[in-house]
């Protein structure tokens, strides 16, 4: 067995003469095989810390056909296989809890399921029968800057297990019959057992964002931003559920911003459940008993939950319940061809790209503004917060109230004002020694009120009544008018309690 860097593979020539082009079904037997090699020859290794050297190592292994003395025999045509960084992908499995031999399992167990591709590369994608994994094929430079990008992934990972960006679980390269075929294995985001009635592809951008006729005939086709725009109102949360989901959009965004990935897409599957779904045999079948922590879309938001065991198998498969319309729903999301590096390619590809349209709305821009727009376009069309009616009730109510304050602040201020100063008075005619002086008032006061509550029931007697009594009213309150007018205060009281006195009469 020997070590190789990453860019060095054998690349022959696609029009040899001297190999016969393998077959579809031979590649999927030889990674399947591959991949049951390279997890079985690593359990003979020690378990140890993962050093930064590990994340640049290459083992490469030539698997005959008949069999050698380390490999064993098979019916595929000869073929040689490159296992990357094999000890950090050992810990990112043990990190999200698979077991090797339920990884064996999943793989290698029955072939796997060919699957259409939505996206413009010309990757394969290939599903494991359990519903776990994906393999995905990917281009030499893609495998390369994937295993640059190991060591902060590492970082990322151990940090926040929990995130929306694709999971990796190994990286592996087949030679076989002049042809070259690198994969990477992932988790799966939509589970094949839930019917997904409308797929999306969602960039935050409107250039060319529209599927096409050919994918619309689909009978399960993977629409765009400007057809979601048109489909939907936007998908609602409850407000815990739209926090913990922006949040983790939010921090897995500037995790790739911080790494200057960009053009990445947000796979969205949207299953209503008020329509007729769900085979049980096949959901039965196919995710008995999950083998992935976080692998879920509800696992991967939930943040407040440590150290969870594997979700039962139930319903909603780890959807995130929402709402469109009168519709419940379940959302299954994750970030996906995240191993797109804003390269000299790409900048000249944005560049003709703005020339003939705006180049604000290209998919292709520099990470920091495509990972702003992207938020952007999540958080205000795509995914909307739940307002409740009580919380909308009581806000109409605050504004009702500030609305009736503003309007009676005029007559509310000069009562607070007057109560301030008739404090303010009373404190002065206790510190002057007037107190005799002050306490006289109220008694003036109450004989006149005495006197308009006797006129206003003396209806007969009402001219005279008001005139004697204005006049008494008039004499008792000029009488320490004098004494008063020496503190500015005392005379302020007066006018307030006079105030007070005709305000109790009307």
């Amino acid at each position: 067995m020997s070590t190789d860097s990453v860019g060095r593979g054998t690349r022959t020539s696609k029009g040899s003469k001297d190999h016969k082009k393998p077959t579809a079904a031979a590649l999927k037997g030889a990674i399947q095989l591959g991949i049951g090699y390279a997890v079985g020859n690593l359990s003979s290794k020690p378990d140890r810390d993962v050093l930064m050297q590990d994340f640049s190592v290459v083992e490469s292994v030539f698997l005959p056909s008949e069999g050698s003395n380390l490999t064993p025999a098979h019916h595929y045509p000869d073929f040689r296989l490159k296992t990357y960084a094999p000890l950090a992908f050992r810990y990112f499995r043990e990190l999200f809890g698979i077991k090797p031999d339920d990884y064996l399992y999943s793989i290698c167990n029955e072939p796997l399921i060919e699957l259409s591709n939505p996206g413009a590369s010309s990757s394969w994608f290939y599903l494991t029968s359990d519903d776990e994994f994906i393999i995905k094929t990917v281009q030499h430079k893609e495998a390369e800057f994937l295993q640059k990008l190991l060591p902060g992934y590492y970082m990322n990972l151990n940090q926040n297990p929990r995130t929306l960006l694709p999971k990796f679980y190994g990286l592996y390269c087949i030679q076989c019959s002049g042809v070259t075929v690198r994969v990477v294995v992932m988790n799966n985001v939509l589970p094949r057992a839930m019917k997904m009635h409308y797929k999306y592809d969602l960039k935050g951008s409107s250039y060319k964002r529209r599927a096409s006729r050919k994918e619309r005939v689909k009978s399960s086709p993977t629409f765009k931003d400007l057809d979601f725009q048109e489909m939907h109102e936007g998908l609602y949360f409850d407000a815990d559920t739209y926090n913990a989901l922006m949040k983790t959009l939010q921090r897995d965004c500037r995790v790739l911003e911080s790494f200057k990935i960009m053009d990445y897409s947000l796979l969205l599957g949207v299953h209503v459940l008020d329509r007729k779904t769900l085979s049980r045999g096949n959901r039965c079948d196919s995710r008995k008993g999950q083998k992935v922590l976080y692998s879920t879309a509800l696992e991967s938001i939930q943040g407040s939950v440590k150290d969870p065991e594997p979700v039962a198998d139930d319903d909603t498969l780890g959807g995130i319940p929402a709402k469109h319309r009168d519709e419940n729903l379940l959302i299954f999301l994750g970030l996906i061809d995240i191993l797109q590096s804003y390269r000299f390619i790409k900048k000249v590809e944005h560049s003709w790209k703005a020339l003939v349209h705006d180049g604000d709305t290209v998919s292709v821009h520099r990470p920091s503004f495509y990972a702003d727009r992207f938020l952007k376009f999540m958080s205000s069309t795509v995914f909307k917060k739940i307002h409740p009616i009580r919380g909308a009730s009581s806000k109409r109510k605050r504004s009702s109230f500030y609305a009736l304050k503003s309007a009676s602040q005029e007559f509310l201020s000069p009562q607070k004002e007057e109560k301030k100063e008739e404090k303010k008075a009373q404190s002065m005619d206790n510190l002057d020694g007037n107190f005799h002086n002050s306490s006289k008032q109220p008694d003036l006061l109450l004989r006149s009120a005495v006197s308009f509550e006797s006129a206003r029931n003396d209806e007969e007697d009402l001219e005279n009544s008001e005139d004697r009594r204005a006049s008494s009213s008039t004499i008792a309150l000029d009488d320490p008018l004098p004494s008063l007018s020496r503190s500015q205060s005392d005379s302020e009281l007066d006018v307030y309690l006079t105030a007070t006195g005709f305000q109790s009469l009307q």
